[in-house]
Formats: C-alpha cells, sequence, structure tokens
C-alpha cells in the first residue's frame, strides 16, 4: 500500500508568493510578446452606422469588394451597431437601466448586422460566428472557408465597467482586442470617413478639418473633440501586445480596403504601443 505524506510540495517559481500586481516581479515573463495564433489572419471590422445603416447603396460594394479579397486574404469580417443601438440607449437610459443590461442589447444589433453580411457572403462559403466559436473554434473555419463573419462588440455584456451610463468597450474596441488577442497581421476599421481628423469633418466648421495621415495612440489620446471609432479604443491600443498598426479607410471609397489589405496607406495609420518583434 502506498505511503502518504503531509508534507507540502511547492513548485519552484518567481511568482510563488508573490503579488502579479507587482511589476517588477512580473515583466520578465509577462513583458514577452505572446504567440501570435493566427497570424496570417486579417481582421476587418465594417462600421454599423457609418456603412451598414446606409443600406444596400454602401453595403452591396463593401461586400463585392470583401469578395474578391477572398482568394487573397482569410478574413475575419466584424460588424459594429448602428442607429438602433443608440434608440436602444435613449430607452434603456429612460428606464433607469444599468449599464450592463445596455451593452448585451446594442451588442445584438452588431450581430444582426453580421448576420446580413454572412448572408450576402453566403455563396463563397461564408457563415456568421457567435463569441464562443470565434474564441474556440476560429481556425477551424478559417480552415474550411476563406472569411467568417461575427459581432465586434466585446462579451463583456452584464460585466461592463460601470464608468458611465453608455457602454464604453463598444465594437472597434471589440475587434481590436480579439485581433491584438489572436496575433493577427492586421486590423482595418471600414468608416464613412477617410480617416482620422484633427477635428470631426461633418460637424460646423468641418471643412477646416485637417486629416491625419499617421498619427500614434498616444497622441490621439491629447486630441480634443471626436474620433471616427470608440475612445476607448484608444485606452486599449496603449497596452497592445501583438498589433503595432491600426488603419482607419473610407469603405464608400471603393478599392480602399482592398489597398488596406496588400499594405497601402490609403487612410490612417495609427500606431499602437505594441513594441517592434
Amino acid at each position: 500500500m502506498a505511503e502518504h505524506t503531509t508534507s507540502i510540495k511547492h513548485v519552484a517559481s518567481p511568482l510563488a508568493r508573490q503579488t502579479l500586481l507587482d511589476g517588477a516581479l512580473t515583466s520578465p515573463i509577462a513583458g514577452k510578446r505572446p504567440v501570435r495564433l493566427l497570424p496570417w489572419l486579417q481582421v476587418v471590422k465594417i462600421g454599423g452606422r457609418s456603412i451598414m445603416d446606409r443600406g444596400a447603396e454602401a453595403i452591396l460594394p463593401v461586400v463585392d469588394e470583401l469578395r474578391r479579397l477572398l482568394p487573397e486574404h482569410r478574413l475575419l469580417i466584424l460588424t459594429g451597431a448602428g442607429i438602433r443601438a443608440r434608440h436602444i440607449y435613449s430607452v434603456g437610459l429612460d428606464l433607469g437601466l444599468p449599464v450592463g443590461s445596455l451593452a448585451p442589447l446594442a451588442a445584438s444589433e452588431a450581430g444582426q448586422n453580421g448576420h446580413i453580411l454572412a448572408s450576402l457572403l453566403a455563396p463563397e462559403g461564408v457563415s456568421y460566428v457567435e463569441h464562443p466559436t470565434v474564441a474556440n473554434q476560429l481556425a477551424i473555419h478559417l480552415t474550411s472557408a476563406r472569411a467568417v463573419v461575427g459581432s465586434a462588440f466585446p462579451p463583456y455584456h452584464h460585466h461592463e465597467f460601470p464608468t458611465s451610463r453608455i457602454p464604453t468597450h463598444r465594437a472597434d474596441t471589440g475587434a481590436f482586442l480579439l485581433a491584438d488577442a489572436l496575433g493577427a497581421a492586421g486590423l482595418t476599421i471600414v468608416e464613412d470617413v477617410d480617416g482620422v481628423y484633427t477635428a470631426d469633418p461633418k460637424a460646423p466648421g468641418g471643412e477646416k478639418a485637417q486629416l491625419l495621415r499617421e498619427t500614434s495612440a498616444a497622441d490621439l489620446a491629447k486630441l480634443k473633440g471626436s474620433l471616427p471609432f470608440d475612445h476607448a479604443l484608444v485606452e486599449v491600443m496603449a497596452n497592445a501586445r501583438q498589433l503595432e498598426h491600426v488603419q482607419v479607410v473610407n469603405g464608400l471609397a471603393p478599392g480602399r480596403i482592398t489597398a488596406a489589405l496588400r499594405g497601402e496607406h490609403v487612410g490612417t495609420i495609427i500606431h499602437t504601443g505594441a513594441r517592434p518583434a
């Protein structure tokens, strides 16, 4: 009969009995760049209000361009929410719903937009997949198809940070977090403007706004005024581990998405906080 022992076994580790919040302790281990899970993947985020809400006039040319790109790239196409999410926020705020309840309601519209895109790309074998599938089975789906479609909203839902009445982590932030975690080759954010401007080009006096061809997350954090994406994106870009830059392009201009995925500078390139490999 095997002997039993009451002695404690210790696994040798520099983290044993130490706090994981100690940066000096964790940096030699956590400071290394993570393994790139899908280094051949291109992530494309399609704006909800900027593209999907415009209907067939805007959606069909984007779908045709994505279809032509399938032989060149394997794509994760993520969709954002549009004006219906704003209506949900308005009603939800009137009812006094907490931010954690508003987040999944708005995310449902991002999913609906994804189903629309996936249906239009169905003849090419493209389908819509939910968050758990993206997290656990994306590689096998992209082995059998050149692209899949999903919701860009991060699945915080009821765990959304209660720092605001409106969810701060929306589609642009979710797309970046996913692309960075997967170690994707790139992230292209498709909007209805040519990139990031010094001021809102659609607001009164917008003719004075200047296009920023190249900038950084650190510089955008100092920029006053609106941005063509979630403000929370600037914060997460500063802590990027894999993606060194993101490009914002105009999806209403034919060929911009294609050029961006081929590595051309056709919008605003935003450098993140990730260090070069």
